[in-house]
């Protein structure tokens, strides 16, 4: 290398370097709002400081015109070149990234779903001990001649009725959360689901000495699965009665909540819930007490957890608050 070249070398380092800053800092700051358009910027910011850092040493050089003409030329020529290929190769880069962060995504959320199937069978064999010793008790008790006869039938059909309860909320958890679960969508009117809840939670609210009211608004078809939204609508009605004292009330409201959303309001009287756990009551197998056996008439935990999947296949949301000597659940589903 000739000494009189370092002068054109210094300053085509300087001048890449200069725009290769700029462009740097440029790209970094649209990278945090539009990152696929940082990934294009990329490329176009290294050929351009280095067509800018060869154009102006050469301008520099002691050569004949004809030779930084041609120079000029075929930088001119490569360039576009050279960027078409690295647009392409950074197009492509970040859509493989996306597209093996989406996979990734997808198997740690199929994982997830996994671990609380696995959770919900290990909490649901846990709490079928209770029903099935209750049972066997009976049993003894009746053969023995300690229970008379008709008492111990009847504790025997309670305890098979929460056994099928709760081998049926293992069955609903489960089929919710299979990977590629699919809706039986068709245009539903959930005033009348929820009229019909309403009547066969009734017997159930009399036998606790809880009121059970509701009401209808405005015009409420969703495109939905209707024996879900049924299965959902139960799961609320019969948490609000569980939670509710003799001598409360249970009140199921539906409206148009906006023109693309309606709204399922379930109120009830159970004093409310702690701040810290209102962000767990849709946890599978959580119950707000550390025993994980349910009490009388209590069921596995996953009632709730059944009812934000629900709303979740469809589109939609539930949640909770407190609200004056008790707590409202919302759920929303979009308008058909």
């Amino acid at each position: 290398m000739k000494l009189d070249m370092l002068p054109a070398l210094a300053l085509a380092a300087f001048v890449a370097t200069a725009v290769g800053l700029v462009g740097a800092v440029a790209v970094l700051a649209v990278a945090r709002r539009r990152p696929t358009l940082a990934a294009v910027l990329g490329p176009i910011v290294v050929i351009a400081a280095l067509a800018m850092g060869v154009a102006t040493s050469v301008q520099t050089m002691l050569l004949p015109d004809a030779a930084i003409a041609a120079m000029l030329w075929l930088l001119a020529a490569t360039v576009p070149a050279a960027l078409a290929i690295g647009l392409v190769l950074a197009v492509r880069t970040h859509r493989l990234g996306a597209e093996r962060a989406a996979a990734l995504a997808a198997r740690e959320r199929d994982a997830a779903a996994e671990a609380r199937r696995r959770e919900v069978v290990a909490w649901i064999s846990h709490d079928l001990r209770t029903p099935l010793a209750a049972v066997r008790a009976l049993a003894e008790a009746g053969e023995d001649g300690i229970a008379v006869p008709a008492d111990a039938l009847r504790g025997i059909l309670g305890e098979n009725a929460r056994m099928t309860a709760m081998v049926d909320d293992l069955l609903a958890f489960s089929r919710l959360h299979a990977p590629g679960v699919r809706l039986d969508r068709v245009p539903t009117d959930v005033g009348d689901v929820v009229s019909d809840v309403l009547a066969s939670m009734r017997p159930i609210a009399v036998a606790a000495s809880v009121g059970l009211a509701g009401e209808v608004q405005g015009d409420v078809v969703v495109a939905a699965d209707a024996g879900l939204v049924a299965r959902a609508v139960e799961n609320l009605v019969v948490n609000a009665i569980r939670h509710t004292p003799a001598g409360g009330e249970v009140r199921v409201d539906v409206a148009a909540d906006t023109d693309s959303t309606v709204a399922i309001t379930v109120v009830d009287g159970c004093g409310g819930i702690a701040a810290g756990d209102l962000e767990r009551v849709f946890e599978p197998g959580w119950r707000g007490t550390p025993a994980r056996t349910p009490g009388p008439g209590g069921g596995t935990g996953t009632g709730l957890s059944i009812v934000q999947r629900v709303a979740e296949l469809h589109g939609g949301v539930v949640g909770v608050e407190n609200v004056e000597g008790g707590c409202r659940f919302l759920m929303r589903l979009p308008s058909a």
